[in-house]
């Protein structure tokens, strides 16, 4: 694990250089895979990382949780609370469909692309590169928001599964209290990442690792892997006639 994490931030050390950029922001979502990313980026640069805790109508611990996991680790942080402008967006949207703000997944998947849209904000203002915090389980499911979460420009662990991302995280000394918590995306009150899902992570990450599952885990993983194919792919470029 010590090789893994200075493998890691070394590798974002060289992406974020060799991308022009002096420096990595990142939002500190109070989970374990913020909480990892936090840790490498500060190594890879001591001085140039930015943690941002973007509340937006979420419970109010997950943003103690991201200012915990900034002061642990002596990361530059700031809070952006992004319910004012999700709800002014949201009325505005719900003015020309009535019925948009009754769809849980559209008005959830808002906050996401707007966490994104503020994360770039600063990395423009700063010179910085955007650290996604998605990891191999959530990505090979297409468990992400397309231009939310999954919009950024590099991705530490996203070859690592969530069991994985743990044990990295108890290595890297992320606190206990953030470690143990249950996975959520706080999309909603309540929300798990498991509960959305339809399987346990344990379930996930040992058929990615080994191809064996039982039937129903095959069946599930393989459905959502085919249905989110295009959140891994590029936006296609039609050809010219005759091409």
């Amino acid at each position: 694990m010590d090789a893994l994490a200075r493998h890691l931030s070394g590798w974002i050390g060289a992406e974020v250089t060799a991308g022009g950029g002096s420096g990595a922001v990142f939002g500190l979502s109070g989970g374990i895979d913020s909480a990892v990313v936090a840790a490498l980026a500060k190594q890879a640069f001591p001085h140039h990382t930015l943690g941002v805790v973007m509340p937006c109508h979420s419970d109010p611990q997950d943003a103690a949780d991201g200012a915990l996991v900034a002061h642990h680790f002596g990361v530059a942080a700031t809070t952006v609370d992004l319910g004012p402008v999700y709800d002014l967006l949201l009325e505005t949207l719900a003015a020309s469909s009535s019925d948009l703000r009754e769809s849980r997944l559209p008005t959830a998947n808002l906050k996401p692309r707007l966490r994104m849209t503020t994360l770039y904000a600063f990395a423009n203002q700063l010179g910085y590169r955007v650290l996604g915090t998605g990891n191999r389980s959530e990505i090979a499911v297409g468990y992400y928001t397309k231009y939310g979460d999954g919009g950024v420009d590099l991705l530490p662990l996203g070859s690592l599964v969530k069991s994985e991302v743990r044990e990295l995280a108890r290595r890297l000394g992320v606190p206990a209290r953030v470690i143990d918590k249950q996975p959520s995306a706080g999309l909603w009150a309540d929300q798990t990442d498991e509960a959305e899902m339809g399987l346990a992570y344990e379930e996930l990450d040992a058929y990615l690792l080994t191809g064996v599952a039982s039937p129903a885990v095959k069946a599930t993983v393989d459905a959502m892997h085919a249905a989110s194919a295009h959140k891994r792919a590029l936006p296609k470029i039609a050809p010219k006639p005759g091409a």
